[in-house]
C-alpha cells in the first residue's frame, strides 16, 4: 500500500521485508517486558572505538534510553544500569531512535551518512518480527518522531504529521513556526491525547486536545521556544525560551501561568526539561554544565498521577476545574521543599523581576563539554545521559536541597558529538 498526499509528497508504505538479513545480527524480541540481555548481539566487524553517538532519547517513561550511532542503535535500562540490547549496522547509523515503551516497536531515521535509510525518511520496525512494518518519507528532513501506543507523530522543520498507528492514516497536520529542534510533546495516559509544539508566532505554545476537538495558543515567552516537556496527562506544559534564563509552567487547559522559576540571569541553551512522575519537581540542563532542581508548587491530582479522568468523558468537569477561576485545585499555598529567593524578594512589584524570581532547589554540576539530558528515577534520583556517553545517577535532599551527590557514573559509550 503506498499513499502520497500534502506538499511533502508524503509516502506511506506497509512493507512485508525487512531490513537485508546480512545487515542486522539475529536478537531476542523485546516484547512489552523488561529487556533481557540477548547473547551474541554486536558485530564483531565493527570496531568499537569507531562508534559515534549521533543522539540519545528516553523511552516514554524514563526507565531507559536509545542511542543512535553511526552503526546502529543501542538500548540501555536505567535502574540497573545495563546495555539490553543493541542492532549493528554497516551502512550507517541512525540520528533518531524512538521507543514504545518497552515494546519491541521502534520509530527510525537514519543519519546523514546513512547510504540506505535517509534522513528523510521514517522507518517503523517491529523487531519481534524482525521487519519493517511501516515506512513514511518526506521531502525535508525528519527533525523527531514521537510515539504513543494510538498515534505516530512525525515533526518536521514547518510541519507535523500524526498518523493513526493501526493503520497508518494521516489524521492531522499541523503547521508550525520555524522547528529545527523537532520540538513537540505528548501525553501517554491511555485516556488523554494532547499534543503540545510550537506555534506559529515566536514564543507561542499550540496545544492541541485531540480528545476535546480542541486548540490552545499559549503565548509563552518572548523569544522562541527553545524546549518543552508535559506531564502524562497532558495537563501541564513546561517551557523554556532561547534566552534560557526562565522557565514557566502552565495549565494546559486554558494557558494559564502556573509557576516560574529561574535557571539563571546568563543566557543559555536549555537542553532538556523534565518533570518528575508526581509533578513535584521539575529538573533543566543546558550548557552551562549545571542540571537544577525546582520544586513545583503544583498540586497533584489524585494519589495515583496515572489516574486522570478520561478527558473525553469529563470534559466539561475538567474544563472548570482546571481553569483559570479554580487555580487553587492546581497550586499548592505551600511546598515542603521550597526554592530558594532573593532576600528582596519582599519588594516584589517596585525591584526588576530578578529580585522575586524563585530560583534552584538542588544541583548538580557536570563538565561543560557536551549536551546532557536529564529526567526523575525513583527515590529522589536524577539521571543523566550526555552526548559524550557518559551517564549519571544524582541524589538530592527533597527537604533541605543543594548540591546533589553522585550515586552512580558509567561511560557506557566512548564517543564524541556528532551531527546527524
Amino acid at each position: 500500500m503506498t499513499i502520497a498526499s500534502s506538499p511533502m509528497s508524503l509516502a506511506v508504505s506497509t512493507l512485508q521485508e525487512g531490513f537485508p538479513e546480512s545487515e542486522f545480527l539475529p536478537v531476542e524480541p523485546l516484547m512489552d517486558a523488561p529487556y533481557n540481555s540477548p547473547s551474541g548481539n554486536s558485530n564483531p566487524d565493527i570496531d568499537e572505538s569507531e562508534i559515534d553517538l549521533l543522539s540519545v532519547s528516553w523511552n516514554q517513561d524514563y526507565g531507559c534510553f536509545a542511542a543512535g550511532t553511526n552503526h546502529g542503535f543501542r538500548i540501555y535500562n536505567c535502574d540497573p544500569f545495563k546495555e539490553t540490547f543493541r542492532r549493528d549496522l554497516k551502512s550507517g547509523g541512525f540520528g533518531i531512535i524512538e521507543m514504545l515503551f518497552r515494546s519491541n516497536i521502534l520509530a527510525l531515521v537514519g543519519g546523514k551518512a546513512n547510504t540506505q535509510y535517509p534522513p528523510n525518511k521514517v522507518i517503523i520496525w517491529d523487531d519481534h518480527q524482525s521487519r519493517c512494518i511501516g515506512e513514511f518519507s518526506f521531502r525535508s528532513e525528519v527533525r523527531a518522531v514521537k510515539l504513543r501506543r494510538d498515534r505516530i507523530v512525525v515533526v518536521l522543520e514547518h510541519k507535523i504529521y500524526v498518523y493513526n498507528f493501526m493503520d497508518l492514516k494521516l489524521l492531522h497536520q499541523i503547521e508550525t513556526l520555524a522547528n529545527p529542534r523537532g520540538l513537540c510533546c505528548l501525553s501517554h495516559q491511555v485516556n488523554t491525547s494532547v499534543l503540545a509544539c510550537p506555534g506559529l508566532r515566536r514564543g507561542q505554545v499550540r496545544v492541541e486536545h485531540f480528545g476535546l476537538n480542541m486548540t490552545k495558543l499559549i503565548n509563552a515567552h518572548d523569544s522562541r521556544i527553545a524546549c518543552l516537556t508535559m506531564t502524562m496527562d497532558g495537563l501541564l506544559v513546561a517551557t523554556a525560551s532561547t534566552k534560557g534564563t526562565l522557565v514557566r509552567i502552565f495549565n494546559a487547559m486554558d494557558g494559564t501561568r502556573l509557576q516560574e522559576v529561574r535557571r539563571g540571569v546568563d543566557r543559555a541553551d536549555i537542553y532538556g526539561i523534565a518533570l518528575s512522575p508526581n509533578v513535584q519537581w521539575l529538573a533543566v540542563s543546558s550548557d552551562k554544565g549545571t542540571v537544577h532542581i525546582f520544586s513545583l508548587r503544583v498540586r497533584v491530582v489524585g494519589e495515583d498521577p496515572s489516574s486522570v479522568q478520561s478527558m473525553t468523558s469529563a470534559a466539561a468537569a475538567l474544563s472548570h476545574q482546571y481553569s483559570s477561576s479554580s487555580l487553587d485545585a492546581l497550586i499548592s499555598p505551600t511546598s515542603a521543599g521550597a526554592n530558594p529567593g532573593s532576600s528582596l524578594s519582599f519588594m516584589k512589584g517596585v525591584l526588576p523581576k530578578y529580585f522575586s524570581s524563585e530560583w534552584s532547589f538542588a544541583r548538580f554540576h557536570l563538565p561543560e563539554c557536551t549536551h546532557y539530558m536529564s529526567a526523575f528515577g525513583s527515590q529522589n534520583t536524577v539521571i543523566i545521559v550526555g552526548m559524550d556517553g557518559s551517564f549519571y545517577r544524582c541524589i538530592f535532599d527533597p527537604v533541605n536541597g543543594g548540591e546533589m551527590v553522585q550515586h552512580e557514573y558509567v561511560r557506557f559509550l566512548k564517543t564524541q558529538l556528532k551531527s546527524r
